[in-house]
């Protein structure tokens, strides 16, 4: 498999590993929002936001895969450190979410940018991405040493 291939299907599938554990991480975080509907409301109508919130989370996921791979990032400790500042660099941009987000303007959740909570579900979402990406990122198998 070309390893710009396997980088974006190991973002991807931290991505998608990232949904399938966040109604534990809401759970133990008391987080109140979902990932999905996070993205997916800010660029659907509401019958709309699930598919769209998933196909925009995973590719988000291929992207950070493929960029921490041509940037050189290997292994789980680099994939997490990542992660994580990527959270702590979009983290502000939050403000701007509550300001434009539809379940944040009418109430369903609270302001995202000051609640502890939600932030410790994004920093528990991000580590769990950085896991599986540094497990199943090119960078863990040694290669052939063919051009890729």
């Amino acid at each position: 498999m070309h390893r710009t291939s396997q980088a974006a299907l190991a973002g991807i599938a931290a991505a998608a590993v990232w949904v399938a554990v966040e109604p534990a991480s809401r759970q133990l975080f008391g987080g109140p929002h979902r990932e999905l509907r996070l993205i997916g409301r800010l660029l659907a109508p509401e019958l709309l936001w699930k598919p769209v919130g998933l196909a925009v989370h995973l590719a988000n996921g291929a992207a950070f895969g493929v960029a921490f791979d041509r940037l050189g990032g290997r292994g789980v400790g680099q994939a997490v450190a990542a992660a994580q500042i990527e959270n702590a660099v979009l983290w502000p941009t939050m403000a701007i979410v509550d300001r434009l987000h539809p379940d944040v303007r009418d109430g369903t959740w609270p302001s995202l940018v000051d609640n502890p909570r939600a932030l410790g579900q994004e920093i528990a979402g991000h580590a769990v991405f950085g896991v599986v990406l540094g497990l199943l990122g090119p960078g863990r198998r040694a290669t052939s040493g063919a051009a890729e």
